[in-house]
């Protein structure tokens, strides 16, 4: 597998950063959010150092941080910037990257490029995590069918939350993905939980 992996969604609040911790422990790995939008006190890489635990941790700085929790391209507007995705440089970290979008595949970052172009740009396989809700299936499917023609790779799924065997089952099947962990309903986050999952991870 790539040292470096990108974690991607079906939507927005389906547990990418959850799943991205996981990840950033299981590789020892560095992590990376090129745009984080909303929340810049306590973001997802305030909660990255608040889970994952090893010596080496590296978060580097987003790209972009900008000020409102909204779809990248609306809250650069508000900020009176416009995102240019030549800009974005995929960190030289010596050890394994792990790479979180904000929002889901086809989130629009500027008026006319949207994540896809950015996973593109950044030359990374992608790690799919998908969350059992109503219509969940058909977004996971058209997330799987975007990337494939696109022709990105894809490591493999994680499923998050409330399971789903059957919706899994079909999946799994329809995609022939390699189900890499699937992440429980948990009361509460913290260090140790992340690093019981880590170890689950099938890479």
């Amino acid at each position: 597998m790539s040292q470096t992996v990108i974690v991607a969604g079906i939507g927005t609040e389906i547990g990418k950063t959850v799943v991205s911790a996981i990840l950033t422990k299981a590789l020892q790995a560095d992590y990376w959010k090129p745009i984080q939008s909303g929340d810049l006190e306590q973001g997802d890489a305030y909660w990255i150092q608040q889970w994952v635990k090893h010596p080496n941790l590296t978060i580097w700085p987003s790209t972009y941080r900008l000020s409102q929790p909204l779809s990248p391209h609306t809250a650069a507007e508000l900020d009176g910037i416009t995102i240019q995705m030549d800009l974005f440089k995929k960190p030289n970290s010596p050890r394994a990257l792990v790479i979180e979008l904000a929002g889901g595949l086809m989130v629009p970052i500027n008026d006319h490029q949207t994540n896809l172009d950015l996973i593109q740009s950044l030359d990374a396989p992608v790690i799919l995590v998908s969350k059992n809700y109503l219509g969940s299936i058909n977004h996971t499917l058209m997330s799987f069918e975007m990337l494939k023609q696109k022709g990105i790779p894809i490591v493999g799924i994680v499923f998050n939350g409330p399971e789903n065997p059957s919706g899994e089952k079909f999946i799994l099947n329809y995609t022939q993905l390699p189900l890499l962990l699937c992440v429980h309903e948990e009361q509460k986050i913290d260090d140790t939980i992340i690093n019981q999952y880590a170890q689950q991870v099938k890479l």
